[in-house]
C-alpha cells in the first residue's frame, strides 16, 4: 500500500491542514471580525430558544402523538410558557421581592456589626500573636493601595456606562427574537438532522444521524434533567431553610437553585450567601445550613441526578473540575456554565467518528 493511502498519513495531513488554516485566520483576524459580531449578536436568543426547545418538545411531541395539528402543539407550548412566568411572577416573585426589601432594610444593621468587630480587632491587635498583626497590617496595605490604583478607573468606569446601555439594548432586541427562533425550533426542527445530512455522501449518511441523533440526546438529557434536578435542589433547601427558620429563606433557595446549573461549584456558591445570614442571626444556624446544603447534595448526587440525568453525560468528576476550571480562566462564567454539555457533544462526535474509523 503506498505511503499516500495509509490512513495515519491522511490523518496527520488532515491535522497539518487544520493547524494552516488556523494559522491563517489568526494572521487575519481582521476577516473574522463581521462573523464574530454577528456570533455574539445571536448567542444568547439561540442559546435562550435551544432551552426553551428542549423544554418545550417533550409537550410538543405529546400532542402531536394525540393526533394534535404541530401548529395547535407550538401555541399550545407558548401558552405553557406563559402561564408558568405567570405563576411565577404572581406566586413568587411577591415573596422574593418582600424578603429582599427586608433584606435590604436589615443591611446597615449588618455593617454596624461588621463594622464594630474590625473596630474590636483594631483596638485589640496587640492581644494577637505578631505574625497575625503583620498579616493584618499587610492585608491593610494591600487594600489602601488597591483602592488607589483603581481610583483612576472611575472615570473610565463613568464612560463605559454608554458601552452598558448600548450592550443592554443588544440584550432587549436579542430578547425579542427569542420567541420568533423558538417557534421554527418547535416547528421544524425535526428537519434539521436530515438537512445537515444531505451535505455527506450517500455511503456516510447513515453514521451523521446516527452521531446527530446521539447528539440531540445528549443535549436534550442535560438540559431537561439539569433544569428539575436544579428544581428539586431549590426545594430541597427550601424545605431545610424553613424547619430552621433562616431569614430570607426563599431568596436563598431560589438563589441555591440557579447557582446548581453550574456543575461542582454551584454547591459551594450556593452556600455562602445563607452561611453569612446564619452569622447575623444565630451563629449556631452555621451548622445547621452545612448539614442542610449537605444533606441536599447527597439526596441529589446518590438519589435525584441518577434516576433523572442516568449516565448519558458520565463524565469523570476530576475531568469536570479541569473543564470548570480552565474554561472559567479562558471565558468566564458563561464557559464555566457550557462548557459541560459542549464537552458532551465534542465526546459524542469523537466516539462515533472512531467508531466509524474503526469499522470502515
Amino acid at each position: 500500500m503506498a505511503l499516500v493511502e495509509k490512513r495515519w498519513f491522511k490523518v496527520m495531513i488532515a491535522i497539518i491542514l487544520f493547524l494552516l488554516i488556523v494559522l491563517l485566520l489568526n494572521i487575519n483576524k481582521f476577516l473574522l471580525v463581521p462573523v464574530v459580531v454577528l456570533l455574539q449578536t445571536i448567542f444568547l436568543p439561540f442559546v435562550l430558544a435551544g432551552i426553551l426547545y428542549y423544554l418545550c418538545r417533550p409537550l410538543v411531541t405529546f400532542l402531536v402523538k394525540q393526533k394534535c395539528p404541530k401548529w395547535l402543539a407550538v401555541i399550545a407550548a407558548y401558552v405553557a410558557i406563559i402561564l408558568f412566568v405567570y405563576g411565577v411572577v404572581k406566586l413568587v416573585a411577591p415573596a422574593i421581592n418582600d424578603q429582599l426589601e427586608r433584606f435590604v432594610a436589615n443591611l446597615p444593621a449588618m455593617i454596624s456589626t461588621v463594622m464594630e468587630w474590625i473596630t474590636y480587632v483594631q483596638e485589640n491587635r496587640t492581644t494577637f500573636p505578631s505574625f497575625i498583626q503583620d498579616a493584618m497590617l499587610t492585608a491593610s496595605q494591600d487594600i489602601e493601595s488597591k483602592l488607589q490604583e483603581n481610583v483612576g478607573n472611575i472615570a473610565n468606569g463613568i464612560l463605559g456606562v454608554f458601552g452598558v446601555i448600548g450592550g443592554f439594548i443588544n440584550i432587549i432586541f436579542g430578547l425579542v427574537l427569542v420567541p420568533f427562533i423558538l417557534f421554527y425550533m418547535l416547528k421544524d426542527g425535526h428537519r434539521f438532522a436530515p438537512s445537515v445530512s444531505v451535505f455527506f455522501p450517500r455511503s456516510k449518511k447513515e453514521n451523521v444521524l446516527s452521531i446527530l441523533k446521539d447528539m440531540d440526546k445528549t443535549i436534550a438529557t442535560y438540559i431537561q434533567g439539569q433544569m428539575i434536578v436544579s428544581l428539586i435542589v431549590g426545594i430541597l433547601l427550601l424545605i431545610g431553610y424553613l424547619i430552621i427558620d433562616l431569614n430570607y429563606s426563599l431568596v436563598l433557595a431560589v438563589f441555591g437553585m440557579f447557582t446548581n446549573v453550574i456543575p461542582f461549584l454551584g454547591p459551594y456558591i450556593a452556600v455562602i450567601p445563607a452561611l453569612l445570614v446564619a452569622v447575623f442571626q444565630d451563629p449556631m444556624l452555621v451548622l445547621y445550613v452545612a448539614i442542610i446544603m449537605l444533606v441536599a447534595q447527597q439526596i441529589e448526587g446518590n438519589i435525584v441526578s441518577p434516576n433523572i440525568m442516568g449516565k448519558t453525560l458520565n463524565i469523570h468528576p476530576l475531568t469536570i473540575i479541569v473543564l470548570i476550571l480552565t474554561a472559567g480562566s479562558l471565558v468566564g462564567i458563561v464557559g464555566v456554565i457550557f462548557v459541560i454539555p459542549l464537552y458532551s457533544i465534542v465526546k459524542v462526535i469523537v466516539v462515533n467518528v472512531v467508531k466509524i474509523y474503526r469499522t470502515a
